[in-house]
């Protein structure tokens, strides 16, 4: 688990990994995590947090049931609490969307799904203001940085609560490009991907 000072490992495209990257990655893969916390990659440092409060965990299985459902003979499917790894990074998003047929996507390693085949992320913000940032702003540039086509914020903290639609991710500036934040009470609606079409409304976001 001992990182070497000048080495440099390629990964899958060919451009190197920091040897920052190459210790996080080893010390990540050695943790063992007590029940109820989990353990991500995020711009440099491994983050360890507690598993969602109730509402979390309503909101995120509304979400998963109600894309079960829209997603249906689509060959895609949401998966809840995976590995999504990017060139030696690992985060764990509430929800990704990926071929039914995880074998069809390659990953590093054998521990997650490679980014390059999820079509899109949703994260339901925790309370707390280190969570909020978490989500909002350093995992927004990292799934930007990663490529992954739609990033979708389920925010009760944003004002009175919001859905922001983020795509046409620009891995050079870090960011998406298109922003679309849809106050609760109206349908925040996919605007592409295979779940297109699919509505965030009130069923999902209700107290």
């Amino acid at each position: 688990m001992t990182a070497l000072a000048h080495e440099v490992i390629p990964v899958a495209d060919d451009e190197p990994v920091a040897d920052l990257d190459t210790f996080l990655w080893e010390t990540w893969k050695a943790m063992d995590l007590p029940e109820g916390y989990r353990a991500e990659i995020i711009e440099g440092s491994i983050e360890v947090s507690p598993t969602g409060n109730r509402r979390h965990t309503i909101v995120i299985n509304r979400l998963r049931r109600a894309l079960d459902a829209h997603l249906a003979d689509s060959g895609h499917a949401p998966f809840q609490d995976a590995n999504l790894m990017h060139r030696r990074k690992g985060w764990i998003p509430d929800l990704l969307i990926a071929p039914v047929d995880l074998d069809e996507v390659p990953d590093e390693e054998g521990l997650g799904i490679d980014a390059a085949g999820v079509s899109g992320v949703i994260e339901v913000v925790s309370p707390g203001r280190r969570n909020q940032e978490r989500d909002r702003v350093r995992k927004r540039r990292e799934y930007a940085r990663a490529g992954i086509p739609l990033y979708v914020l389920v925010d009760d903290f944003d004002g009175d609560g919001a859905v922001v639609l983020l795509s046409s991710p620009a891995a050079e500036k870090e960011d998406y490009l298109d922003e679309h934040r849809v106050p609760y009470g109206t349908d925040a609606v996919i605007p592409s991907g295979p779940a297109k079409g699919f509505a965030i409304g009130a069923a999902i976001t209700a107290p």
